[in-house]
């Protein structure tokens, strides 16, 4: 059974930085194509990032430049260190693992 746990999210102020972690089990991480969603009250839920199993990441326009994508195959554990971090950046975190699965959601809050 495939398990995905994200941490790392909190209440951060402007300008602040986090960074997401996603720990995986119950399949092979290696071969997996990851990545990071999230959703903002009453939005849908958009892509943040996606990192392919040789480590290729891509990019939401919003947070290029800002958020980098990366992923530790020996712990089975995805990143997202986001920096420079905005308002409208608050949402709760997805990590994604292909085709379909999904972590329960770490909440991000950027506030002063």
């Amino acid at each position: 059974q495939v398990r995905l746990v994200e941490s790392g999210g909190g209440l951060v102020q402007p300008g602040g930085s986090l960074r997401l972690s996603c720990a995986a089990s119950g399949t092979i991480f290696s071969i997996k194509p990851m990545g990071w969603f999230r959703q903002a009250p009453g939005k849908g839920r958009e892509m943040v990032a996606t990192i392919t199993s040789n480590g290729y990441g891509d990019y939401a326009n919003p947070v290029k430049g800002r958020f980098t994508i990366s992923r530790d195959n020996a712990k089975n554990t995805l990143y997202l260190q986001m920096n420079s971090l905005k308002p409208e950046d608050t949402a709760l975190y997805f990590c994604w693992m292909g085709p379909s699965w999904w972590g329960q959601g770490t909440q991000v809050t950027v506030s002063s």
